[in-house]
């Protein structure tokens, strides 16, 4: 692994998305084909587009997987809200080491419902 990579998928963090990420297929059934890219490849080139700001098709190729690849499988993912369990994981890891300061989070109200018109 590059070290690209080890900086914007640690360890740690591919171990929490490992538990939320749905089981995949991995022998196709028409046989043939490339090989699948690794979900830590993937998720990888996703962080990098997410924290990069660059479009999709600006991925540059040291990342592996051609951006057509990154882009459906982060449409796969947030279809199967793997973003919010992986963020539901974090909180509850960091959580049980006492690492969260909850003193320091904002409620907007696009988050809260305003009951009787927010009066």
């Amino acid at each position: 692994m590059t070290i690209l990579a080890e900086r914007l998928v640690p360890d740690e963090m591919w171990e929490l998305f490992r538990r939320v990420v749905p089981p995949t297929e991995l022998i196709r059934p028409q046989g043939g084909g490339r090989r699948r890219a690794s979900d830590r490849e993937v998720l990888t080139a996703i962080v990098f587009v997410a924290t990069s700001g660059c479009s999709w098709r600006q991925l540059p190729p040291v990342f592996g997987p051609a951006w057509p690849t990154v882009y459906r499988r982060f449409a796969q993912w947030s279809k199967a809200r793997v973003w919010a369990r992986l963020h539901r994981v974090i909180l509850d890891e960091l959580g049980a080491r006492g690492e969260l300061d909850w003193s320091r989070c904002a409620i907007d109200s696009v988050s809260v419902r305003a009951l009787k018109g927010g009066i």
